[in-house]
């Protein structure tokens, strides 16, 4: 009996340490065309002031959802590590559209200013419900794969320069930290100056990424400035950054460091936004478990036809 007893016990010890987050839906804007969504993932030992990851899924912004079964586990891992996710909808401005010309920066622009609107709402609406979701709003994260990417730095960089997309941010309200799979900056100005400092930012990108650039393309002052780039600012302003170089590496690094790098994804976190340690480290990496994907040598061209 006393054994039955111990191997109850030791169950349901076992079970509440390894027990999994919850996930809830939540609308957290309305537009004209659509109401947006958002899934949010707690923790199962939840903490009323809890850091949150807010994520932005990838897709070329032509498609891919909040639950993509290729995030949907990596989203799991990090609230299971103790963090609250919120993975984000947003409107697609590149679904049916055709680049064509002259046009395609303006178009692809128009296409990131409408996901980093739904972003910023999505921020407002966790601000919003922080205390009811045990959210600290001091602590809210941006992440984001590929386009997402590129949402979540061109928000960060947006909110920096308090321009005026980013006026429905209350003032004073800055992210706590920055997550990129494989993204970068649209510009008009040149390569992209911080009027305030940027998040602490922790980078991933493969070196020969074509589809996301990794370094840069600019023509006069307008341009795309990827990782290589944008790291280089912030070596030169002394912001606290974390860039993992995959050497020989395309596209592959805009899903690879979900499965590969919770780890450091998770020491980021504790060091730079907890801590606030204002570290700089630059890594160039070889891992043979990542293999060669079907789009790590997509160009731009392969899904904008």
């Amino acid at each position: 009996m006393k054994r039955l007893i111990l191997m109850v016990l030791t169950f349901g010890f076992l079970s509440g340490l390894y027990a999994e987050s919850t996930v809830k839906n939540y609308v957290y804007v309305k537009r004209d065309t659509c109401d947006l969504t958002m899934d949010v993932y707690t923790p199962v030992n939840i903490h009323p002031k809890t850091p949150c990851l807010l994520f932005v899924f990838g897709g070329g912004f032509k498609m891919g959802s909040k639950n993509n079964q290729y995030n949907v586990p990596y989203l799991k891992a990090m609230a299971d590590s103790g963090y609250i996710v919120a993975s984000i909808d947003y409107r697609l401005g590149m679904k049916g559209v055709k680049m064509k010309g002259s046009k395609k920066l303006q178009t692809l622009g128009k296409a990131i200013n409408m996901a980093v609107e739904d972003l910023f709402s999505a921020t407002g609406f966790l601000l919003k419900h922080a205390s009811e979701l045990n959210i600290d709003s001091s602590k809210i994260i941006l992440n984001g794969s590929s386009a997402g990417a590129i949402t979540v730095l061109q928000a960060d960089y947006e909110l920096a320069n308090r321009t005026q997309i980013a006026s429905e941010i209350p003032p004073g309200f800055h992210y706590a930290g920055l997550i990129s799979f494989a993204g970068g900056i649209l510009s008009y100005n040149g390569i992209p100056t911080y009027r305030n400092p940027p998040s602490p930012s922790l980078f991933f990108h493969g070196t020969n990424d074509k589809l996301v650039l990794y370094d840069k393309m600019q023509v006069f002052n307008v341009g795309f400035f990827g990782t290589n780039a944008l790291v280089q600012q912030f070596e030169k302003h002394n912001y606290p950054y974390f860039v993992y170089r995959y050497r020989d590496m395309g596209h592959e690094i805009a899903g690879a460091p979900m499965k590969y790098n919770l780890g450091d994804i998770c020491s980021f976190i504790r060091e730079y936004v907890i801590q606030k340690q204002k570290l700089k480290k630059d890594l160039l990496v070889k891992n043979p478990e990542i293999k060669p994907a079907f789009y790590g040598k997509w160009k731009t061209r392969d899904i904008y036809k």
